[in-house]
């Protein structure tokens, strides 16, 4: 499998290259039977953010191609459970998985640090800008090789904020704090900082808060939550967001991978990497557009440097801890650690 050049990497980063057209044929509309047609599956909705950029990329393949590529792309954990995704994905009974790599901290604990960096980065493109360096993919390679996949790259929104119906407004407040969170590395975090992390389905939050059985929730994004109606009841929140980054990972079957044309490779590539940037613009947006209608009715806490730097180092602890589960890893936290350095983020 041919490695993009530096150059081919730069000219796949801009929006720009989209409407300039990529490869013979771009720009003339896809007609005729795809000459490979791959299946995706995808847990989010269709109308989702998310699920509204994977309909998306599946369009850029289609007419980047010249309509050589067709994706058939399956919403809402159509047929199989979001958890089964990947495996489905290598044993051919789909292509692609658009899922999240946490699903895989069970077959490697290094899968953690692909779907949510907790405490690390503190926006996408860092995240992004990792997984690019020659680093990082000497580790992420081998290690969807092992399941028989490939992990193109990432759609990964901008930092989560925590919404709750008592005031979070530093690091002191999580002390007895009782929320809804995911499982995992995130529940070993809070509860090291005094926080009672409480798993439970997203499907149950609102009710959860509403019913008083926890005073708040990890549950997404501002908008996200703004959709969940959590504000209804929730009158704090944080925001900017310092804690969680969790990402989604476009994984193809690597024999299927590799048997396409580098051209296909290439327009693959591009698509992703046009629906991460705008997954990114429009999360944003939509963050900033709750901040300004809920002001006057919703308190956004911005913690302050020290406590963002206290929740980092609680973080970090965790990660060491997480590190000694593998030897991948190992490899993924010194690598995440190194690169974060190099930004300034930890001296």
């Amino acid at each position: 499998m041919k490695t993009l050049s530096r150059r081919d990497l730069m000219k796949s980063t801009g929006s720009g290259l989209l409407a300039a057209g990529l490869l013979p044929g771009a720009a003339r509309a896809a007609t005729g039977p795809a000459e490979y047609r791959l299946r995706a599956q995808t847990n989010k909705s269709e109308t989702s953010t998310q699920g509204r950029m994977y309909g998306r990329l599946v369009e850029l393949c289609r007419t980047l191609s010249g309509g050589r590529l067709q994706i058939d792309l399956h919403y809402s954990n159509a047929i199989v459970e979001g958890v089964q995704t990947f495996d489905a994905a290598a044993s051919g009974v789909l292509d692609i998985d658009m899922t999240g790599a946490s699903y895989l901290t069970g077959k490697d604990p290094a899968f953690q640090f692909i779907g949510d960096v907790m405490g690390g980065y503190e926006d996408p493109i860092q995240f992004h800008a990792w997984l690019d360096t020659p680093q990082a993919r000497e580790i992420v390679d081998p290690l969807y090789a092992r399941y028989g996949m490939y992990c193109v790259g990432l759609l990964c929104p901008p930092l989560e904020s925590l919404s709750s119906t008592v005031p979070i407004p530093g690091i002191e407040a999580l002390k007895g704090w009782k929320f809804r969170s995911p499982p995992g590395m995130e529940s070993e975090i809070f509860a090291s900082l005094g926080a009672a992390p409480v798993v439970m389905p997203f499907g149950e939050v609102f009710t959860a808060m509403e019913t008083g059985v926890v005073s708040g929730a990890d549950a997404g994004t501002l908008a996200l939550n703004r959709s969940l109606g959590l504000y209804e009841i929730c009158k704090y929140a944080t925001y900017p967001g310092f804690h969680s980054m969790p990402a989604d990972h476009l994984a193809i079957n690597l024999e299927v991978w590799n048997r396409l044309p580098e051209s296909l490779q290439f327009v693959i590539r591009t698509a992703q990497r046009a629906i991460a940037f705008d997954l990114i613009k429009s999360v944003t947006v939509a963050d900033r557009q709750v901040v300004s209608d809920l002001g006057d009715e919703v308190t956004f806490s911005d913690w302050s440097d020290e406590d963002r730097k206290a929740f980092r180092q609680a973080a970090l602890d965790i990660w060491k801890d997480w590190a000694t589960r593998s030897p991948a890893a190992d490899a993924m936290v010194t690598s995440h650690l190194a690169f974060m350095k190099k930004l300034g983020l930890l001296t």
